[in-house]
């Protein structure tokens, strides 16, 4: 008795599902990448609207932190639209970018702890909609 295997084919809810949480990723990467911007940008012009703490392990001059923010904001916007086109490199970048967000907004977490919070979620919720998505059901 001979058997035949019929080749698998994926179903387009599977693939439709990448590709949303692929957007979902772009749009909150874009998103987060943004209000980091906003946030440097607050750090370099006007730095008294963060709270000051005097005995922090890891105290930068809060100029610094708005540069640091600036510049990792923007990167994550660039890599955001890199997203949208669902580029295996954007997929990898967003990862680390996400991830190096996250500890930067944990470590400026007593200058603006709701802020921080909620960016780190945001990331949070980014690295797990790439990292959730198979590779193989983006690029078919």
């Amino acid at each position: 008795m001979a058997t035949t295997t019929s080749p698998h084919h994926r179903s387009s809810g599977s693939m439709a599902a990448a590709g949303g949480l692929t957007i979902f990723a772009a749009v909150m990467l874009f998103i987060s990448g943004v209000l980091d911007l906003f946030r440097g940008i607050m750090g370099v012009a006007q730095n008294e609207v963060f709270l000051s703490t005097p005995n922090y392990v890891f105290k930068f001059d809060l100029t610094s932190w708005g540069w640091i923010h600036l510049a990792f904001g923007a990167v994550a916007v660039v890599v955001s639209l890199g997203l949208f086109t669902a580029a295996t490199w954007a997929r990898v970048v967003a990862i680390g970018i996400a991830a190096l967000l996250i500890i930067i907004n944990f470590l400026t977490i007593p200058y603006y702890p709701v802020w921080s919070i909620t960016l780190i979620a945001l990331y949070g919720f980014t690295i797990w909609a790439l990292c959730v998505v198979r590779r193989d059901t983006i690029n078919d």
